[in-house]
């Protein structure tokens, strides 16, 4: 059995085209036998940043090696994915901050990664693939502009995570083509994915 974790950072919720593209990705996934999917929707999730007393005990709890404790389920969970799905649009040149915290609670020493003298920092994590599901308003594809994708890409290869994957509905409120049109092209490319994910 294959666990793919699947991570919605689709802020619009019913009415996210990021939404819309990861569904469409996940129903086609879902027709494989041998896939176990966990969802995990961020705007459920008890998230905040880490200030004050709260980044003290995590700290606290690192040092003493207690990765137990409930504060590491997420990085707990992330490390033990075979497959990593990540859904979340373009939002100021990256994604929402909201992502950015969950990953910072994801990015544990001990449990996502490690270091010693002889390789220094290296990833943990089981997951062979992490992809990111993407929409944009603007044409970012490939442009240096877009830290999202750059950013999860880095993550994936700190993780230890040797291959990563995005697909993107770029483009879509420059009207040059209807939404429908763009939408449904990554849609395609998405269930194309979804069959050696």
């Amino acid at each position: 059995m294959t666990t793919v974790l699947y991570i919605d950072c689709c802020i619009r919720e019913e009415q996210s085209r990021t939404r819309k593209l990861a569904e469409a990705f996940l129903t086609a996934l879902s027709q494989r036998d041998e896939i176990a999917l966990n969802r995990l929707t961020l705007m459920d999730e008890p998230l905040v940043p880490f200030t004050g007393g709260f980044f003290r005990q995590r700290e606290e709890l690192i040092a003493a090696g207690e990765f137990s404790h409930p504060r590491f389920r997420y990085a707990r969970q992330f490390q033990q994915a075979d497959r990593i799905v990540i859904a979340a649009p373009f939002w100021d040149l990256s994604f929402p901050a909201l992502l950015k915290i969950y990953l910072e609670n994801v990015n544990v020493q001990g449990i996502t990664f490690d270091c010693n003298e002889q390789n220094g920092c290296f990833g943990i994590c089981k997951a062979e693939k992490m992809l990111f599901l993407t929409t944009r308003g603007g044409a970012l594809e490939g442009n240096p502009m877009d830290n999202g994708t750059k950013y999860l890409r880095d993550m994936a290869t700190f993780f230890g995570i040797p291959a990563f994957e995005h697909i993107a509905a770029d483009g879509l409120d420059l009207g040059i083509e209807p939404v429908e049109t763009i939408l449904s092209r990554a849609i395609e490319r998405a269930k194309e994915l979804a069959t050696s994910f």
